[in-house]
């Protein structure tokens, strides 16, 4: 069984910042991949930004320049640092993995999601 733990999400206002943890626990063989995405209401899931047990990363267009993403892989914890928030932030931001629990087995693991709100 693998989790994947969220914090960090609150309320702030714009241009403000705030720094979400996500951290993986259970039985991991090896994360391939840890990312951000994110649902505003009425609106599908989207990714935010991702990175790769080799620390490549991949942003949103509508956050680059303002969002990093950066890993602990010793401690299986992804973190994501917003700067500049604007209102249209606003959403549940959900930890995601990709990761390996045996040589051969991988899941696709989510977390509970953390909301974030930006006010104007």
């Amino acid at each position: 069984q693998v989790q994947l733990v969220e914090s960090g999400g609150g309320l702030v206002q714009a241009g403000g910042s705030l720094r979400l943890s996500c951290v993986a626990s259970g039985s991991i063989f090896h994360i391939v991949s840890m990312g951000w995405y994110r649902q505003a209401p009425g609106k599908q899931r989207e990714l935010v930004a991702l990175i790769t047990s080799g620390h490549s990363t991949n942003y949103a267009d509508s956050v680059k320049g303002r969002f990093t993403i950066s890993r602990d892989n010793a401690a299986n914890t992804v973190y994501l640092q917003l700067n500049s928030l604007k209102p249209e932030d606003t959403a549940v931001y959900y930890c995601n993995s990709r990761l390996y629990t045996t040589v051969r087995d991988w899941l696709d693991v989510w977390g509970q999601g953390t909301l974030v709100t930006v006010s104007a």
